[in-house]
């Protein structure tokens, strides 16, 4: 049964595949929260800009393609819109070659998602940004 929140928070899945993004999205929408699908970094910059949502959180997976990639794009975000937090997710591996010089933080969560893992991310992050 899903879990109902009085004021659902707003939330970003960005990831290239498909199936996944689709997947986790309609999880996290069961559970409550309003989801805004990506499947780019451009994509995730037009939601942001376009303001029609206010978004709490993101979940991008670190090899999400675009303009920027996954850890420019955690940048830009930090600058532009600091109170929305940005969960890192992918093999940590690959994305600690791609995060390279570009920031000392990798992934939070590792591919592929436990949906219920995410959903306890996402609650631990809004909690502490709510104190």
């Amino acid at each position: 049964m899903a879990e109902e929140l009085a004021d659902p928070p707003c939330l970003i899945v960005a990831d290239p595949d498909v199936l996944i993004r689709n997947g986790l999205a309609e999880y996290l929408r069961h559970c409550g929260y309003k989801v805004f699908e990506a499947a780019t970094s451009d994509e995730v910059i037009i939601a942001l800009e376009e303001g029609a949502t206010s978004f709490q959180a993101m979940l991008v997976d670190a090899e999400l393609s675009g303009e920027l990639n996954a850890f420019e794009l955690r940048m830009w975000v930090k600058e532009h819109y600091p109170d929305v937090d940005i969960i890192l997710a992918g093999n940590v591996d690959r994305a600690a070659k791609a995060a390279g010089h570009l920031c000392d933080d990798g992934p939070h969560l590792q591919r592929p998602y436990d949906p219920e893992s995410v959903v306890a991310h996402i609650k631990r992050l809004l909690a502490a940004t709510r104190r």
